[in-house]
């Protein structure tokens, strides 16, 4: 006995010695410090205030009846937004299973089985029919001696929180995408006005053309150039009509719906561009404002919690089972004292030697969370310089709105000159619809910027976060270094 427990003792200590170690292994991201994206400069000619955030209905400040009602239709029941939803189910359920993981297990059963035992073997049987009948309860439960299992549950509740979060950014994609569809179904619509009004002007050109020619003034030279310029307006009319088809039909399936649902929808009117503003302490702000950074967060926060869950399986675990029941043969009474029967099993596990599993699964777990940890990075860096384009392009697009309005100005002057002159017998009614020309060019640029400032507009919407708020629940922890999420006493040797 004395010698027993020595070498018990020595066998103890190689072991402890030996076993699996998580040393030396840790994430190297590290989320970036908002503050560190200075924006003061790029946007020193913007104004800033906090009430430049997006309202959660925003449309609805764009005093559209007809763009409201499709928002309403396309929020309810959207194919997209249901598999936002199903994802979200997903992950709560897979939350709930790993959470049951900390509660103890309690099963129970019972069966009857008839068999006949055979005779040539005295212990088993006597080589007739017979019933065997037993039941049981059992009892296990392995206690979180660690917090292994609770850093798992915690870390499938932030994928579940990112889920719900992304079906949040869902719905704020789909509004933005059918605003911005809705502005290009109105662009075409005057597209097509003006290619129908240059098809107008190129035909009463061409007659008069025509009419020269046949008098002897002009040659076939400019009558086969009248003609080139109908050919070109009756393409410039097909591929407006096509354009209207084709927003229609993409308002359609963003609505859930076939293409007949866009034959509906009358023709909207040009929706008014946003203020030019920013909201004040915009990096660190956006954070809280726009659903994928939230998302990304909680994915930084799950990851960390994964890391401390793979470092608690390199320590030893505790477990505990107990199993009762009764059991009986033939006809006898189940319930009978010598029937019963039970065991109770404390059992101590600890890894020793395991090929490397563990080690290798800690390192996937620390490359998860410096992936997640880029991937919010990136998606930060992206947000605030998504804003800065959209507040750019916004900024161009009104100078370049207010150059054109000029231009537009004085082509109408062109042509109210040039039409008083053909009045007048000073010019011909060709050169006046040559200006015309002119005039309908700059109304078709003006058109564009105006629909691209509308666009913009809604970009910078989204860029701001679609006027997303945070439910309860949904902010997740502040995001530190990954040591604040790994240095715990699961960095001890096991």
């Amino acid at each position: 006995m004395r010698l027993h427990l020595p070498v018990a003792a020595v066998g103890l200590t190689l072991a402890l010695a030996g076993c699996a170690s998580s040393g030396g292994l840790h994430p190297q991201g590290a989320p970036i410090d908002p503050s560190s994206l200075a924006t003061q400069q790029s946007l020193a000619q913007v104004s800033a205030s906090e009430a430049s955030w997006p309202q959660t209905d925003w449309w609805v400040g764009l005093g559209d009846a007809q763009l409201d009602a499709l928002m309403t239709e396309a929020l309810k029941n959207n194919p997209s937004l249901v598999v936002a939803d199903a994802r979200v189910r997903a992950a709560q359920a897979a939350a709930g299973v790993t959470h049951a993981d900390l509660l103890p297990r309690v099963n129970a059963g019972a069966s009857v089985a008839g068999a006949r035992l055979p005779a040539s073997v005295p212990a088993l049987g006597n080589g007739h029919f017979g019933l065997a009948k037993y039941a049981y309860a059992s009892f296990s439960w392995n206690p979180d001696l660690w917090g292994g299992r609770r850093a798992a549950w915690q870390a499938a509740v932030g994928e579940a929180r990112a889920a719900e979060v992304e079906a949040h950014a869902a719905r704020i994609e789909l509004s933005g995408n059918l605003a911005r569809a809705y502005v290009q179904l109105g662009y075409a619509y005057n597209q097509h006005d003006v290619a129908k009004a240059e098809l107008q002007r190129a035909r009463l050109a061409r007659k008069l053309t025509r009419q020269r020619v046949d008098a002897g003034i002009d040659n076939r030279i400019q009558l086969e150039q009248s003609n080139a310029e109908v050919a070109t307006a009756k393409q410039q009319l097909a591929q407006a009509g096509n354009a209207i088809d084709a927003a229609r039909n993409a308002l359609a399936a963003l609505l859930g719906k076939g293409p007949d649902r866009g034959l509906k929808i009358a023709r909207p009117q040009l929706l008014p561009p946003s203020k030019l503003a920013v909201p004040a302490d915009l990096p660190a702000n956006l954070i809280g404002h726009r659903a994928d950074l939230v998302a990304a967060r909680w994915r930084v926060e799950a990851a960390g919690k994964d890391i401390k869950a793979a470092k608690a399986e390199f320590l030893p675990n505790l477990g505990l089972s107990a199993l009762a029941g009764v059991i009986g043969f033939g006809g006898g009474n189940i319930l009978d004292l010598p029937s019963r029967f039970y065991t109770v099993a404390p059992a101590l596990s600890l890894p020793i030697f395991d090929g490397g599993r563990l080690r290798n699964n800690l390192r996937g777990k620390d490359a998860q969370y410096d992936l997640a940890v880029a991937q919010y990075n990136q998606a930060l860096v992206g947000a605030v310089n998504e804003v800065a384009d959209d507040v750019d392009a916004l900024r161009s697009l009104r100078q370049q709105v207010a150059a054109e309005a000029q231009a537009l100005a004085a082509a109408r002057e062109a042509w109210t000159l040039a039409e008083q002159r053909y009045k007048a017998g000073v010019g011909s009614y060709l050169e006046a619809l040559t200006v015309r020309q002119q005039l309908l060019a700059a109304e078709q640029r003006m058109a564009a910027l105006k629909a691209q400032q509308s666009d913009q507009s809604v970009q910078l919407i989204q860029a701001l976060g679609g006027g997303y708020t945070p439910g309860n629940g949904q902010v997740p922890p502040a995001t530190a270094h990954a040591s604040a999420h790994t240095s715990s006493s699961t960095d001890n040797r096991s």
